[in-house]
């Protein structure tokens, strides 16, 4: 990926998408408020650690939790529509809202793609386990120290994202 696309990407996929979500979900939780209940949104992109890249709510363990996909070997929620190319914010509400009792299970199995191209060699290869930290699966460190060294490179933009791209889930396919 050549600078001026992996700059359009982060700007798009990060930035703009992000803002999008935010602004989805602030609507969406300003109509459950007037319709009498409790809601808070999540902005899509907040951390309260940022030195271990804890966020305050995850995203992806609602999602999974509400049956939308599951954690992959990548430790990113993979759908079986769009693998693991999506953005998700959330709201927590009292609201009494219709809800997917059915996990779906995890459907990485053999397939290592993502271990085999992660440019900082942070994924471990295991499978997610309920209650087992992320460390079991990604070393975050390395993850984390391969961009600092893509940042100090002005010729290149600190933007990887390897890992949804070689996911074979939901990828569009061709005739």
């Amino acid at each position: 990926m050549n600078c001026n696309n992996a700059s359009l990407y982060k700007l798009h996929a990060y930035t703009i998408v992000n803002n999008r979500l935010d602004i989805a979900s602030s609507l969406i939780s300003s109509f459950l408020l007037e319709s009498g209940y409790q809601s808070l949104p999540i902005p899509a992109a907040e951390r309260t650690d940022i030195d271990n890249a804890i966020p305050t709510v995850s995203h992806k363990m609602i999602a999974h939790l509400a049956g939308l996909g599951w954690i992959g070997k990548n430790c990113l929620l993979i759908t079986p529509a769009y693998g693991p190319r999506i953005r998700l914010t959330s709201i927590l509400t009292n609201a009494e809202i219709d809800s997917n009792t059915t996990i779906i299970q995890n459907q990485c199995g053999q397939c290592n793609k993502c271990i085999e191209i992660c440019p900082s060699h942070a994924l471990l290869g295991r499978e997610y386990i309920d209650g087992e930290e992320r460390e079991k699966r990604m070393d975050y460190r390395k993850c984390e120290m391969y961009y600092e060294e893509m940042g100090k490179n002005e010729k290149i933009k600190a933007v990887c994202g390897m890992c949804l791209y070689i996911c074979p889930f939901g990828r569009k396919r061709t005739a």
